[in-house]
């Protein structure tokens, strides 16, 4: 029996006896009205048997970044994770994307919390917008929670929203839902694996892990409680793709910290300088306790590294020896042979600590022929051109740029999503976490290990997912897409503001002002273009000349005709300037006509 069977059962005992013996005395007199209330409760039943669970991913497909799942049966929704991603190229002044959860607002009544699987970005990077609108419990592991909480400070929500510090092993229940926190591996402390109990079955998500049997800091993953979970039955497995592609398996945490050694023994002469994810909490260890061995102080550079080591250690998930860590003012203080800086900025960020750095925009660090720069990690895909800039400008400054063999991922390659559903031997698979081809390559893995193509979902963001024993199937689609975060505002710029944005990037501004008497309707001044991103006027004599002519011709020519409005007349100056400049320029600048009046 599986444990959703041993669940409808239990469920079915309790209505039973509150049907059967907990009626009032005078309708338990009439056999035929107990006997009608039996069949309607069985009919009920079978009803419950019949429904399906629900997953709908809202973000965290096609891409990575952003992830969010939605778990619903009948009246209980519960939501895994809730991240950001970072801002195309093309979107123009954008500081973060974060998910449409219209689905969720419009279904608020139902939903009881949200289940965190570990503390990155794109998996909790969204929870303080998301919580202002919908306010349930948030779950977290430990180190997790300590991440959240020093956001919901930053966004004055840390005594507004309830919390739960989870340990590995524990379930939680909410409506009709039990979730079952299990330990995994990651490049963060903490991670954890959902087993998520429903009427319908078992649903095992993985979130981000990678099997580790030797990590840095606490127990490897718990390959036990998956095979357990395997043997007591799993609907389905919702398995993390990033490395789908990858044949063999993720290299232990631990072979960088040998590499540090290495790195160190090998530049004595030279400071170091070693950019990573400020999330990686086991390589900032593994960088400490090579810094320590070789007699180096380090210097911790970028605000969101900062943060993370200071809650890290609050904590006890970071062990720092005492004299190690250093203010960046005391740097000055000691020769570069016996300094590290950890820093953020490996992804090419533009204000990030590396990159100002590069471009002699840091305050405090300037970089020069006696650094050694180390690159611990590879770029996000997307990030590439800008991660090869950053290193172009360290060494054109004539620093020794390290960018290989130091970093190993947090992701499963193909023999651990094997050993995951091996151990799991789910009746039906999900990928998830992973651009498209990423999760085609986890589908083929599936399909050699025997599964069967109709078992194997390929979602899209806002697919409606309904399983239960007997079937599978999409059923539907819920609304979802991305809103942007910009300075304060939040969804207040959409498709036509960044389209306009791109069209001042692309192309510039011409402005045309123009005064017209009140009374007369007679052109008073102008009219005068002013030119922001298109030319440079001083440079454009004769071009901005001709234009002034060309505007000055369309409004005398309205105004000869009677026509005064100023809709008109807008229309009229935009359609001959943009003309006249396109033939002249093949651009198409935005013109912007201001009419006042006098």
């Amino acid at each position: 029996m599986t444990d959703g069977a041993a669940y409808s059962n239990s469920l079915s005992g309790w209505i039973f006896g509150v049907v059967i013996f907990g009626l009032p005395v005078r309708e338990r007199s009439s056999v035929g009205t107990a006997e009608k209330q039996e069949v309607n409760f069985l009919k009920k039943i079978e009803e419950k048997k019949s429904s399906g669970l629900k997953v709908i991913p809202l973000g965290g497909l096609e891409q990575i970044g952003m992830n969010i799942t939605a778990f619903e049966y009948e009246d209980s929704i519960i939501v895994v994770d809730c991240g950001l991603s970072f801002p195309e190229d093309d979107m123009l002044g954008i500081d973060l994307v974060i998910p449409d959860i219209t689905y969720l607002k419009n279904n608020i009544s139902k939903v009881k919390g949200f289940m965190i699987t570990h503390g990155h970005e794109d998996h909790i990077g969204a929870l303080p917008y998301v919580l202002k609108d919908i306010n349930v419990p948030v779950y977290a592991t430990r180190l997790t929670m300590g991440l959240i909480e020093n956001k919901l400070k930053e966004h004055n929500l840390v005594n507004n929203v309830k919390r739960k510090v989870v340990k590995f092993g524990q379930s939680i229940n909410l409506g009709q839902f039990r979730v079952e926190f299990i330990k995994t591996n990651h490049s963060i402390v903490d991670a954890a694996a959902l087993a998520i109990y429903s009427p319908a079955g078992i649903v095992v998500h993985t979130g981000d892990f990678k099997v580790d049997y030797t990590p840095v800091f606490g127990d490897a993953i718990d390959l036990q409680r998956f095979a357990e979970l395997g043997k007591k039955g799993v609907l389905a497995l919702m398995c993390d793709s990033t490395n789908a592609e990858r044949p063999g398996f993720t290299a232990s945490e631990r072979t960088v910290g040998r590499t540090f050694d290495a790195l160190f023994q090998e530049h004595k002469n030279t400071r170091i300088v070693i950019a990573t994810f400020a999330s990686n909490v086991d390589r900032v260890q593994q960088i400490i306790n090579s810094a320590y061995k070789f007699d180096r102080k380090v210097v911790v550079e970028g605000r969101s590294m900062v943060n993370v080591i200071e809650v890290a250690t609050n904590l006890g998930y970071l062990s720092i020896p005492d004299n190690t860590l250093i203010d960046i003012e005391q740097l000055r203080n000691y020769p570069d042979e016996k300094t590290v800086i950890i820093t953020t900025g490996s992804q090419g960020e533009s204000m990030a600590a590396l990159s100002r750095m590069a471009d002699n925009n840091h305050k405090r660090i300037s970089i020069g022929p006696r650094d050694t720069v180390i690159f611990s990690s590879n770029p996000i895909p997307g990030n590439e051109k800008a991660v090869t800039n950053v290193i172009n400008a360290l060494l054109e400054k004539g620093a020794d740029v390290i960018f290989q063999d130091v970093h190993v991922s947090g992701h499963p390659c193909q023999e651990e999503i094997k050993l995951i559903y091996t151990l799991v031997h789910p009746q039906y698979a999900i990928p998830i976490h992973g651009e498209y081809k990423h999760l085609i390559a986890q589908a083929k893995v599936a399909k050699e290990l025997g599964m069967a193509k109709e078992n194997i979902f390929i979602l899209n963001s806002g697919d409606v997912l309904e399983l239960t024993k007997e079937k599978a199937a999409v059923t539907g689609r819920v609304p979802v897409g991305d809103i942007l975060v910009d300075g304060l505002g939040v969804g207040d710029v959409g498709n036509i503001v960044l389209r306009d944005r791109q069209h001042l990037a692309a192309d510039g501004i011409l402005i045309v002002v123009l005064a017209l008497d009140g009374a007369t309707d007679e052109l008073v001044s102008g009219p005068d273009i002013v030119s922001r991103g298109f030319v440079y006027v001083r440079e454009s004599d004769e071009l901005m000349d001709e234009a002034r002519g060309v505007v000055n011709e369309a409004v005398e020519g309205c105004l000869g005709r009677g026509i005064s409005d100023w809709g008109k007349l807008k229309s009229a100056i935009k359609d001959v300037l943009g003309d006249y400049v396109w033939k002249k320029t093949k651009r198409r600048p935005m013109i912007l006509p201001i009419i006042m009046e006098v």
